[in-house]
């Protein structure tokens, strides 16, 4: 597996203080690869405002998150950090959850922060924060995906500070919600405080304590305009800062909730509604910066954190001609491509080639690594320990930036990438799709899968039997780089917990339960 030297790359391609750029991360909340039409031209969901982002910028085909769900891909995204290090070994956080971030933590927020930026999250948070309790010590649902709902919700002090979320880990300002948009609480978070206290019980798939003000239709319009708020607002210096926005929206998770300007626009489900009201809103977000001159040094990413959801009614819409994972197999939750390959389009006028579509293999665990480059100021040691710059394909540079990344499902099964070659240690899905795990599907096939991803993008013909010495080679460099504690150069660091490689069907202790 091989990593490029980034200190010797900082003096020829950094830029100059006046020259930092402005940074936006959009993150869709299960939006598939197919469901931006510049992806999937067969596509049945016009995309036009995400397929202006990629004619004006730079599209990778070949960009994952570390996991087939969210909290997870979250992790990773922020920290530089593979979230399988942590105490996650499988599954997603809860509203309540206890934090996943570790407070030493460097986050890219944090990063930026350091280096004279402001920066703001709107949106969906879901890596744990710590709400108070009333008869002391904090809420704790220990990370199962189910929270524990109205019992741990009536005895929250709403009236106390949240600690230990995004405005302890790097960002200024936060506006948002805990968790995903169908996990209690149900209410907006500002900064520290709840903006009303959760005197109703309402339900979006869960039940549990919410806001009476707070409506699931009006998140998605609320996260937008908290952003835009925060560009309009009077600037507080002179030149100003740069800013980082982290923009993590819960659309088009469930609950699908579109507005009534959307309903029925796609023609298709009220998931295609969903996304298209998504795509509206990233073109909202564009139109501002070109109104207040931001255009050319704003570096805005578009990205999802794992494939789309069945509950996207994945049947309906392919019986209507529409692909949501394109040509890749599974979805959200799965090892297959479909669960972590993603949408991932960086637009950059004053540096990235508009039009460009990129085939290297880069991850959203790369932005630490690839920022820091940008400013020409080193990753300080023991942050970022799995994050590789994907800085020189944005600049047009040739070469590999990276042989290798890992995924996960969520059950925890691991698959490790080494160039067009896949190796997934499990024997089905991981996940959501069929051959699901333990099922009748699953049993009787082999152990592990391989792929060659440049002739069968689709994953149908496993190829271990065939390449033995392959699939023990690729097994092996992954247990080096979980055992080393990081897959960049350095000092060998620890992991929080062990990590054990193979999940078994029903061992509790393998798959983090």
């Amino acid at each position: 597996m091989r990593f490029p030297t980034l200190i010797a790359l900082f003096a020829a391609l950094a830029l100059t203080a006046a020259d930092r750029p402005n940074i936006i991360v959009i993150l869709a909340d299960d939006q598939g690869l197919g469901d931006v039409s510049a992806y999937n031209p067969k596509g049945k969901i016009p995309t036009p405002h995400l397929d202006r982002l990629a004619a004006e910028g730079m599209r990778f085909t070949d960009g994952h998150t570390t996991s087939g769900v969210c909290t997870p891909s979250r992790y990773s995204l922020l920290t530089g950090r593979y979230h399988w290090r942590t105490r996650l070994q499988s599954g997603v956080l809860g509203g309540y959850s206890a934090p996943l971030i570790a407070k030493d933590r460097l986050t890219v927020a944090g990063f930026l922060q350091q280096q004279g930026y402001r920066t703001a999250c709107f949106g969906k948070w879901h890596l744990g924060m710590s709400f108070a309790l009333k008869a002391g010590g904090v809420a704790d649902d220990k990370g199962v995906f189910d929270g524990p709902g109205a019992k741990v919700g009536q005895e929250v002090d709403y009236t106390a500070d949240i600690k230990d979320g995004p405005l302890d880990h790097g960002f200024d300002h936060f506006y948002g919600i805990s968790a995903s948009l169908d996990m209690p609480p149900f209410v907006w978070i500002k900064d520290r405080r709840t903006t009303e206290i959760p005197t109703a019980i309402k339900t979006w798939l869960r039940s549990g304590h919410a806001g009476p003000k707070f409506e699931a239709v009006d998140v998605q319009p609320g996260v937008i305009a908290q952003a835009i708020a925060f560009l309009d607002a009077p600037k507080p210096a002179t030149p100003p800062k740069p800013f980082f926005i982290y923009l993590p929206l819960a659309a088009p998770h469930t609950p699908i909730v579109p507005t009534n300007e959307f309903k029925g626009s796609s023609g298709l489900n009220p998931y295609a509604d969903f996304v298209r009201q998504v795509d509206a809103d990233v073109g909202r977000l564009v139109a501002k910066l070109e109104q207040l001159g931001l255009r050319e040094n704003t570096l805005i990413v578009f990205t999802a954190d794992n494939g789309c959801s069945p509950a996207a009614k994945i049947d309906e819409l392919q019986a209507k001609g529409h692909e949501p994972s394109h040509i890749h197999r599974g979805h959200k939750a799965d090892i297959f491509e479909g669960g972590h390959r993603v949408p991932f389009i960086v637009r950059w006028p004053a540096r990235v080639k508009a039009g460009s579509v990129n085939p290297q293999l880069i991850g959203q665990i790369d932005f630490l690594a690839t920022f820091a480059e940008t400013l020409g100021v080193p990753v300080p040691a023991g942050a970022g320990e799995d994050s590789v710059s994907f800085l020189p394909a944005l600049l047009g540079r040739e070469g590999p930036l990276r042989q290798s990344i890992v995924s996960q499902s969520i059950n925890g099964s691991f698959a490790i990438r080494d160039g067009q070659w896949k190796l997934a240690l499990c024997a089905g899905s991981g996940g959501w799709s069929v051959p699901k795990p333990g099922s009748k599907e699953e049993k009787g096939l082999p152990e592990f899968q391989l792929y060659d991803l440049a002739t069968d993008p689709g994953e149908q013909t496993n190829l271990a039997a065939r390449h033995p010495e392959r699939v023990v080679a690729m097994k092996a460099a992954l247990q080096a780089l979980v055992d080393r504690g990081r897959s960049t150069p350095g000092p060998d660091l620890a992991n929080d917990v062990p990590v054990v490689l193979v999940k078994k069907p029903g061992n509790k202790k393998a798959q983090g339960k």
